[in-house]
């Protein structure tokens, strides 16, 4: 069994390493057989990102990183159910790329395993 405590704080530790940009601490969170998927729009066209295992992620976390950096950081809500969590988050995304910065809404649904991540399924949304 999975503590409230402990799941919260496996969030707020995947947002921090987000933030900062942190690609071994993040990776560290997955189990090495977790599933990632990533869905959204960005300027009208459609984004989807599904990885399974610890190389498939790791390659999507660090493309991820050397394209965007996060700041101002919101955590609006976050629900814990057992093993399994939401978190609604808000957050300004830069492109490193062209520059443009983006106000998005993030929704993670998350399931835990022995503590670390075994299921990550996010969403988001430009404001």
């Amino acid at each position: 069994m999975t503590d409230r405590l402990q799941v919260e704080q496996l969030l707020r530790e995947l947002h921090a390493a987000r933030l900062d940009g942190d690609l071994e601490r993040l990776c560290k969170l997955f189990s090495p057989d977790a599933r990632l998927r990533i869905a959204g729009s960005s300027d009208g066209k459609p984004i989807a990102i599904a990885a399974s295992g610890s190389g498939q992620i790791r390659s999507w976390l660090s493309m991820l990183i050397k394209t965007f950096r996060l700041s101002r950081y919101r955590l609006l809500s976050l629900t814990v159910d057992g093993s399994r969590a939401a978190a609604h988050w808000r957050v300004d995304i830069h492109s490193k790329i062209t520059g443009v910065m983006s106000p998005t809404e993030l929704v993670d649904l998350v399931e835990v395993r022995e503590e670390r991540i075994a299921a990550y399924t996010e969403f988001f949304v430009p404001c």
